[in-house]
């Protein structure tokens, strides 16, 4: 689904990610591990396409499609998601309809109608039911007034409706108290499928308690310098990321 070749991005030509090379199936869930200031929001806006991040050798490949000849907002269209480490608010834009929106846009993008108010009104409830989100979220504005844990099961809600092919998590367990955690980890898990992957970014291993990852890697100065199964996750709770620089 996702193939890394090389990659280097810079930020006002500073290099952050130096040859980094990835390669995820459909089905799995990769967890990217590492220290502040290693890369890792990098590589998720890089894979995003935000501008500000400027992809300066390598290649990325997305279901065989060159995912550098394509702008943000096709790449979103096309599948990807980005579940944000700080969600911004959106005041005076209900969910519901910054949701609809967001469906409709996908929906003209692979040449289908509009969706219908009684199957949108469905996939609302579906989703509220199955992550556990208060029915009253469907009319606030877009995490205004949101607490730091309502903001990240508001991320989730919003990657149930819109379906993606490959989500990123970046940091989603940021800020979160164990019970926040497990509900968004527990909708995580019931979104998994064989035709979707996800990446976890994240630098403690308690959120892989509840998602379950099926390869595990360390980034270190723009690099993943070590892969391993949910028991390299277990190594670093035990050493910390002093070890990688030995």
């Amino acid at each position: 689904m996702l193939t890394i070749k090389d990659l280097k991005v810079s930020i006002n030509e500073k290099e952050i990610i130096s040859g980094l090379s990835l390669e995820i199936k459909a089905g799995e869930v990769h967890a990217i591990m590492g220290p502040n200031g290693t890369g890792k929001s990098t590589l998720a806006w890089a894979i995003a396409g935000n501008e500000m991040y400027n992809v300066t050798g390598g290649s990325i490949t997305y279901n065989g499609r060159n995912l550098l000849e394509m702008p943000p907002e096709e790449r979103a269209c096309d599948g990807i998601f980005l579940g944000f480490q700080y969600p911004v608010e959106i005041p005076g834009v209900s969910m519901a309809n910054f949701m609809r929106t967001a469906i409709n846009e996908q929906r003209k993008y692979r040449g289908l109608d509009p969706i219908s108010s009684q199957e949108f009104l469905s996939r609302m409830e579906e989703n509220r039911k199955l992550l556990g989100i208060d029915s009253k979220l469907a009319n606030r504005s877009v995490n205004e007034g949101f607490s730091g844990g309502e903001k990240k099961k508001s991320e989730i809600f919003q990657m149930a409706m819109i379906e993606p092919t490959l989500a990123i998590l970046d940091e989603t367990d940021s800020g979160l108290d164990i019970d926040a955690l497990k509900v968004v980890a527990n909708g995580v898990n019931k979104l998994r499928s064989g035709k979707n992957a996800i990446i976890v970014i994240t630098h403690y291993q308690r959120l892989l308690e509840y998602i379950i990852p099926d390869v595990v890697h360390v980034l270190y100065k723009g690099r993943i310098v070590k892969t391993g199964g949910r028991e390299l996750a277990l190594e670093l709770e035990q050493k910390g990321y002093e070890w990688l620089k030995n």
